[in-house]
C-alpha cells in the first residue's frame, strides 16, 4: 500500500477519503483555492496546498497545479473523487507519467464509455438491453428527423459527451425536435467540447436505477446490488436509496448479470456504476451510462452492505485485495441518501453565503458525510451541495421514520436549503409508497 494521498477534490468528498485514508495509516494531503483555505478538508488532511484562486479553471481544475502539489509533498496516490478531474482520462495519464498511482479505472477504460452512443454500441454488442436509439450521431437536423422517424417518439436529445443535465430534453413531435436539436448541439459543443448528439427512445415515467460495481485487482468484477436514483430534480438527482422499490427479485438479477457483463467488456477496475433506466411496469431495463468514479450516493451502498468503498479502492489501486469475501456480500436493511443543498426549496436556484449555524443530527442509523461547517462560505463558483444525510433502518419503514427525524433535527442558517423541500417528499404519498419516478418532482412542483 502506498503511504501517501493526495485528493484532488474539495468539500464532503474529499473529506470522505481523507477519514478512510487516515484510517489506513496513510498520509493524506488536501489541496483547496482560496476561498477554501478554511474547509473541512483542509483541516482534516495532514498537509494542505494552496492551487490557485477561487474559479475552478484556475485550482481544482488546473492539472500542472495539481501535479506540482503531488510532487512537492511526495505524494505517492491520487484519489479524484467525483467531479472535477476525476473522469478525465488525460488526467489519470498524467498522473500515471508522473509515477503516481491512479485511484480509479484505466484511462482506456474510461475512454471507452465517456461517449454515450460508443458506450451504448459497446453494451449492445456485449448483450446489455440498450433503449431504441442513434448509433451514429447525426450530421444535421434532417438526418436527425429521419432517424427519430424510425425510433419513434417520445424520444430523448442528450449531448452524447456530457453529463449532469445539460442540453438534454424530451421531445413529443418533429417540432419540438428540430427545436431541440440545435439547442443540444449549441450547449454540447459549449460546455463539453463537442457537438455528438445523441437520440434515444425515451421511457415514459421510467426509474433511474445504478448498479455498484468493482473491479478487483485479480480481474473479477463484484456488484453489490442497486441504488434508486429516480428523485431527480433537472435531471440531478437529489434522493437515493437501494434496494429499489421498483425492482424486483427476478430483475434485479438481470440488472446485476448485465452491470457485470458491461464492466468486464471494458477490463474494468476499481470502483464504478453502471446506469439503467427502469420500466417498472414491465420490469425491463436498459442501459443508460457508466460512471467510471465514486458516485455521490456510494454510502447507501456502505450501509447495507457494510463495505468501505474508498478503502476497496485504494486497495484495488495498489493491487491488492479487497478485505471482503465478494461471494458472501448480501445486503442488510435499507438506506436513503438526501442530498442537502444550498438552494431555494422551490425553485432550487442556488443560494451562497456564510454559514452561521451547523447542527448535524444524530441517532441510531443516521450518517452526515459534510463538506461544510459553521463559519464557511458557500460560493457560487462550485456545486451548491452541502452535505449528504443518509438514514439506514430494518427496513423502508423504519429508514423513512428516522429520515424524517433527521431531516427535521437538521439545523443550517445563513443560506437558505432545499431541507424543506425534502420534508415535503418524505410525507409525499408517491414518494412514501415507493411508486415514483424521474417525473416525481416535476409533477410535485407543478
Amino acid at each position: 500500500m502506498f503511504e501517501s494521498l493526495l485528493v484532488a477534490n474539495r468539500g464532503e468528498i474529499a473529506v470522505r477519503v481523507i477519514r478512510t485514508a487516515r484510517r489506513l495509516g496513510i498520509r493524506t494531503i488536501a489541496v483547496h483555492s482560496t476561498a477554501d483555505a478554511d474547509a473541512p478538508h483542509v483541516a482534516l488532511a495532514d498537509e494542505a496546498v494552496e492551487l490557485g484562486p477561487e474559479p475552478p479553471a484556475q485550482s481544482y481544475l488546473d492539472v500542472d497545479a495539481v501535479l506540482v502539489a503531488a510532487r512537492r509533498t511526495g505524494a505517492q496516490a491520487v484519489h479524484p473523487g467525483y467531479g472535477f478531474l476525476s473522469e478525465n482520462p488525460a488526467f489519470a495519464r498524467r498522473v500515471a507519467a508522473a509515477g503516481l498511482v491512479w485511484v480509479g479505472p484505466d484511462p482506456e477504460s474510461m475512454e471507452r464509455v465517456s461517449d454515450k452512443i460508443d458506450a451504448r454500441n459497446l453494451m449492445a454488442a456485449a448483450g446489455v438491453p440498450v433503449a431504441a436509439g442513434t448509433e451514429e450521431p447525426c450530421a444535421d437536423l434532417e438526418e436527425a428527423v429521419r432517424a427519430v422517424a424510425e425510433i419513434g417518439y417520445p424520444v430523448m436529445v442528450k449531448p452524447s459527451g456530457g453529463g449532469g443535465g445539460i442540453g438534454m430534453a424530451v421531445v413529443e413531435d418533429e417540432t419540438a425536435l428540430r427545436a431541440a436539436f440545435d439547442t443540444a448541439r449549441t450547449r454540447s459543443s459549449r460546455f463539453f467540447g463537442s457537438d455528438r448528439i445523441l437520440l434515444e427512445r425515451y421511457i415514459p415515467r421510467a426509474r433511474h436505477v445504478e448498479i455498484q460495481v468493482l473491479g478487483l485487482a485479480d480481474g473479477r468484477v463484484v456488484a453489490l446490488g442497486e441504488r434508486d436514483c429516480s428523485v431527480q430534480r433537472r435531471h440531478q438527482k437529489v434522493i437515493e436509496e437501494t434496494p429499489s422499490p421498483g425492482v424486483g427479485d427476478e430483475l434485479r438479477r438481470r440488472m446485476i448479470d448485465g452491470a457485470v457483463r458491461a464492466a468486464a467488456a471494458v477490463g474494468y477496475r476499481n470502483a464504478g456504476t453502471v446506469e439503467c433506466l427502469v420500466d417498472p411496469e414491465r420490469q425491463e431495463f436498459v442501459f443508460l451510462e457508466m460512471n467510471t468514479r465514486l458516485q455521490v450516493e456510494h454510502p447507501v451502498t456502505e450501509m447495507t452492505f457494510g463495505v468501505d468503498l474508498v478503502e476497496a479502492q485504494l486497495l484495488i489501486a495498489a493491487g491488492k485485495p479487497v478485505q471482503f469475501e465478494p461471494d458472501d456480500l448480501r445486503p442488510d436493511g435499507h438506506a436513503i441518501e438526501f442530498r442537502v443543498y444550498a438552494e431555494d426549496p422551490v425553485r432550487f436556484l442556488p443560494s451562497p453565503g456564510t454559514l452561521t449555524e451547523w447542527v448535524e443530527p444524530t441517532g441510531e442509523g443516521v450518517r452526515v458525510d459534510a463538506g461544510y461547517r459553521a463559519g464557511n462560505t458557500v460560493s457560487r463558483s462550485y456545486d451548491p451541495l452541502l452535505a449528504k444525510l443518509v438514514v439506514h433502518g430494518a427496513d423502508r419503514d423504519e429508514a423513512l421514520a428516522r429520515s424524517r427525524a433527521a431531516v427535521a433535527a437538521f439545523r443550517i442558517s445563513g443560506v437558505r436549503t432545499n431541507l424543506p423541500f425534502l420534508a415535503e417528499l418524505l410525507d409525499a404519498p408517491e414518494f412514501v409508497s415507493g411508486r415514483y419516478d424521474t417525473t416525481t418532482v416535476p409533477r410535485l412542483r407543478g
